[in-house]
Order: C-alpha cells, then structure tokens, then sequence
C-alpha cells in the first residue's frame, strides 16, 4: 500500500495501536538497543525465544534504549486488562521466571523498575489511557513518578523504548508521518520553516544555531539543494544520536523529509560512524520500509515532490563532526575543515545549497510541526526552548539518557535524575560538550543548562555529554585527558591547532609527571587563547575550553603539582605512593590476596606492610580494602 493520507496513515496503524498500549496476550518488550545488548539483552531474548519458539502465548518484541542504561537489561512486560510492569537487569538467568511471574500474577519486587502510569505518547491527546482503571500492584513504584524519569519531558526520544524500531507501522501508531503528510499537502514550504522559527528550536550538535534561519537561508540561495544528517557522534561518553537513531530512526527520516519539502532538496545523506553498526542496520530497515509505503522516492503521495536519502559511514575522525569536513568526507575527499567565509547553506556539498542538522534536531521537527510553535516554545528558556538529551555518565549512581526541558539546574540533572555520586563521595566538577566542553565546579550546580549560561561559565552545551566528576578526580588529569583525545583527533591543517595542542599537551604531561614548573600555567593560559582564537574550525576554537576552566576553577590543584609535587586526588602516580595505616588495619588479608605484585605482606589480624619496591601503584588494594587502611601520601 502506498501512503497517499493521514487517513491511509491511520487505516495502516489501527491494527498496531491494541498491540502497542494493550495486547490481547502478552507481549514482551526487551530493550535491544546498543547498550541493552552489551549489558545482556540478546542472551535473554534468545533465552525466551528458545523457550517459546512459535511465540505461543506471547508476542516478543525488540526495543530500543528508554534511558536508564544503569539498570539494563530492561524488560517491560504488558497485556490488557494488567499493569504493565518494567523490570531491571533481566538476564537470560531471569527472564522465563520474570515472564512466567507475570502470567502467573506473581511479580517479583526486587526485579520491578516501576509500573508504568500512563504510556501515551506527548503527541497523542486523541488516545484514550489504556490504563485507567487498572488495578496498580501495590508498593511497585510508579515509573513516571521514580526520579530519574519524573523531572524528564521526552520530545527527540519520544518513542525510544517503545516501539519496535524495526517495525514502521509502530511508528504509525504514535503519530509518525502525519507532519510530514500535512507539511507535504497543507502547509506551504515557507510555512514550515516559519513553524521551525517560531519554535525557537537551536541545533543540537553543538553550535545551537537557530534551525530555522538556517533553513531559510538555504532555501533562498540557487542550486541542487541537500538536506544532510549529522550522525558522526564522536564524543566520549555520549551516544545520544546513537540511541535515536537505534530505537527511532522514523523520527529522523521525517524530519529529513519535512525540511526537504521547507528549503526544495530531492536528495538527502545521513553521514552515520561505522563504529555505530546497530544504527545503521536499523536506518537501512527504516528507508526501505519508507520506501515500501511510498513516503520515500518519487511522487511521494501521489504529489511532484521527489525525496530520497542515502547513507554514507564515516571512519571514525572525530573532526568529521565539523560541518564542512563531513561533507568534504561526503564527496569522497580527505575530511578536513575549510575556512567558512562562505556558509555550507550557500556552497556546502558539491558547493550547493546544503542543509546539514544533528539527529536530535531532525528528531524534534515532527513533534514540532504536529503540536505547533507555540506547544514547543513553552518549553525551556527565553533563548534555548524545547528539551535538550544528555548522555549522563561518569561517577554518577544512574548512568543514562535523559531528556529535559532547557533551564533545569545541573543540580537537578546530576542529584535528582542522575541520583548523586556514588559511595557518598563529593561532588567535584561536571563536564558538559564533549572533550571540548569546560568542567564546571560545585558553585555553579544552579546554574541552568541553556546555551547561553553554559557559555558564561566557560563551557559549551555541546552535543549533549555530561561527565561527571567526584572527589577522587584530578582536574589536572582530565584536561590532559582530553588534550591528548583533541591533539589525536585534530586533523593538522592548521598551525594554531596543530601546533598549540600539542605544545600544551607537553605542558599538561610534565605537570602530571612532576616536573611542572614555574609559569606553566601562565603559559597554559596563554597558548590556550591563542588557539581559542586562532583556529580553523570549532575542534581548535574550543579545544582549550577543558584547560582553561580547570585552570580558573580548580587553580590550586595545578599549583599543588607543580610547586608540592602532589597530587591532591591521588591519579598523577609518579605524584603520591600507597601507605598502610597500621593502626586502621585489622589484618584481613584480603589487600595481599589481590596485589599482583605480592607487595603487601603480614601475618593475619596483624597489621599488614607494603614494600613500595614492589609497588605498581595500580590502586586495587586501596579498592578493596574495607577498612580504609590503605592511605595515599
């Protein structure tokens, strides 16, 4: 069937809808993105399969990621009539008796992550809650209520998790491609991109440029239009795009779709990594089911409007992220950055007319279309509206994605949706951008995320990465850190990145080495802003962002190595050495039993000595020791 309506949309989802809220029989939803998998999800769901080979009785169903990577495995189980329960670290080991519970109406507590309250969709005011009137199983929280996900409002990820990312008329069934039907037949192009405008919706791949003017200001130059997708996510410790593209990739062909018809393009390229092999499998499924419905190819829904897109894998070069390197990559050249006196919406990619967007920002469009400018501009802060998806990792109890509404205070993120910093240590610094983000120290944890606050503090938004950082991190270390990620990743093309990167670098490493000495910081500072300001592309004029804040924030921890010779955290290892504290010792022997270099000796219930010959100071005796014996000097 070719899609020609919103009413042929709806006459394809009808039969999904039931399936989707409230199965007439079981139906098991296993989260299968990226992270699920790693964490064991596969061996469940073939654990399952082999237990219910013809499906009898049950309806098994891949997901993607709904965010809170921390506890993966999840697996949520429904059916009519019952609760509809999500369960945490399901493994093969667990998933028959968690289904098999189930059925049974016995549900194990210590599984349960939460009931879920009310599994509509933001876009679908028109669907009755399939779960009003369902008796709650008592004291199972509520999911929506549990604090990693009461402060969320889902947007980009909006059917992450609950869809099956495979199946298009899933997406059907939650509103998809009814904007992009209505922007193709009801709304004229220059109507669409006012809709964007109005919204106030900014890039999400780092720079927040407004999304409509860019639009606009592509589709009034003359050429063979592109719309591109930006899907070379390069940051460490984020995987937003990632995600999206794993659990939804609809989302981003539609709003590929509904800029091509704003700015005319016929042809689109998503530029994915090949380090991202899940999402790409999943975007060659979604087009070819676009296709198989008409909604890709030529004479879309029966009109003159042509669109089609292709998918291009990257190498793995982080400076590929940057606009006119990923298209040089695009034709085929080596992906370096060029100068941008000349815009990419003027001479972009084949030197035409190029519109290139993240995968959140294209993710966001149909919601925005569907729900209005004004329903998306209520959301955030006076100049950076809608939510905002960050990859939340680091020393933090709950690792995940999470998506907010822009102006949330890092307090928020880090201690109520991320649960504060594990085994009671102290808060130190959070990270936001990418390894060319600031750190921002304790003093501003209300401070709220937006474009603009985060620039005033010395960091940027970013993609969306957010590291944080406890007690037992040296900020010196982590700028050296990162220094060495940028210096690998800079492309060499010009002498302020090249040449600066690796001249503070060299700085940075004799700091941790202890040979740091007078007027390196002064130095520090000065090369810092050399390359802030004299840089090619966004990589050089941002890459002295993690120097300079710790620099500005955490100043005395630069002076303890380079005048005490100390590392106060206790990383820098030619900087401290591992002592016994005899009278803390109790003589458990468990210290000697994991050394792998037999330093640590003693008679048991004697305090124990260590021989700093032997030392490799690898830290696993201070791990676990539980006694808090072992001391760094």
């Amino acid at each position: 069937m070719k899609i020609q309506s919103v009413k042929d949309l709806e006459k394809v989802s009808q039969a999904y809808i039931s399936n989707l809220y409230m199965p007439d029989k079981i139906k098991v939803n296993i989260g299968m993105a990226s992270c699920g998998i790693a964490a064991g999800a596969k061996a469940a769901y073939d654990k399952i399969l082999k237990e219910y080979p013809d499906k009898n009785g049950i309806h098994l169903c891949q997901t993607g990621c709904i965010g809170f990577c921390e506890e993966e495995p999840l697996v949520e189980i429904l059916e009519a009539g019952k609760p509809r329960v999500m369960y945490k670290h399901i493994t093969e080991d667990k998933i028959i008796d968690a289904v098999q519970g189930y059925i049974a109406g016995e549900f194990n507590k210590k599984w349960i992550l939460g009931q879920m309250k009310d599994p509509r969709s933001l876009l679908e005011d028109d669907v009755d809650n399939p779960l009003a009137g369902v008796e709650p199983i008592e004291g199972v929280p509520v999911l929506e209520d549990i604090p990693f996900y009461n402060s969320q409002v889902k947007i980009a990820m909006r059917n992450c998790g609950y869809i099956d990312p495979d199946t298009i008329e899933e997406y059907f069934a939650r509103k998809g491609y009814v904007a992009f039907i209505q922007a193709l037949k009801e709304i004229k192009p220059a109507e669409v991109i006012d809709i964007i405008k109005e919204s106030g919706l900014r890039g999400r791949g780092g720079g927040g440029f407004p999304t409509g003017t860019k639009w606009a200001t592509c589709a009034k130059h003359h050429g063979d239009h592109y719309i591109i997708c930006n899907a070379d996510e390069g940051d460490p410790g984020a995987y937003m795009d990632r995600s999206i593209l794993e659990g939804d990739p609809h989302s981003v062909l539609e709003g590929m779709l509904i800029a091509a018809i704003a700015i005319g393009s016929r042809q689109g390229f998503i530029y994915a990594r090949n380090e991202y092999p899940l999402a790409v499998k999943r975007l060659v499924t979604a087009i070819k089911q676009a296709e198989s419905y008409g909604l890709l190819g030529e004479n879309i829904a029966g009109t003159d409007f042509s669109f089609n897109i292709k998918i291009s894998t990257g190498a793995g070069a982080f400076v590929c992220g940057e606009s006119t390197a990923l298209m040089a990559s695009l034709e085929g050249k080596v992906g370096r950055p060029r100068a941008k006196y000349v815009h990419t919406v003027e001479k972009g990619f084949r030197e035409n007319p190029s519109n290139l967007n993240n995968v959140e920002t294209y993710a966001n469009v149909p919601a925005i279309v569907l729900k209005g400018a004004e329903w998306y501009g209520r959301m955030g802060t006076e100049h950076s509206k809608g939510t905002k998806v960050f990859s939340l990792v680091g020393k933090i109890k709950n690792t995940g994605l999470v998506e907010v509404p822009m102006g949330v205070s890092l307090r928020d993120i880090v201690f109520t949706v991320g649960g504060g910093i594990p085994k009671k240590k102290a808060f130190k610094a959070v990270q936001t951008g990418g390894p060319s983000g600031g750190c921002i120290p304790e003093q501003f944890l209300d401070l709220p995320v937006d474009f603009q606050r985060l620039s005033e503090v010395g960091s940027i938004m970013g993609s969306g990465g957010m590291i944080v950082m406890d007690q037992d991190t040296c900020m010196v270390d982590i700028a050296r850190y990162f220094l060495d990620f940028l210096q690998e990743e800079s492309c060499g093309q010009c002498n302020p990145c090249r040449e600066g990167i690796k001249r503070m670098l060299e700085i940075l490493t004799h700091i941790c080495d202890g040979h740091g000495k007078e007027g390196d910081i002064e130095l520090l500072q000065e090369l810092g802003n050399m390359v802030a300001k004299a840089s090619l592309c966004g990589l050089g004029t941002s890459a002295p962002n993690p120097v300079l804040t710790t620099i500005k924030y955490f100043r005395d921890e630069y002076e303890s190595h380079i005048n005490d010779k100390k590392c106060p955290a206790g990383v820098c290892k030619p900087l401290f050495h591992y002592e016994i504290d005899e009278e803390a010792c109790t003589g458990c022997t468990l210290c000697a039993k994991k050394c792998p270099q037999d330093a640590i000796t003693g008679e048991k219930k004697k305090p124990h000595k260590l021989e700093q010959d032997k030392c490799i100071k690898c830290g696993i005796c201070y791990d676990s020791c539980k006694f808090d014996a072992i001391v760094v000097r």
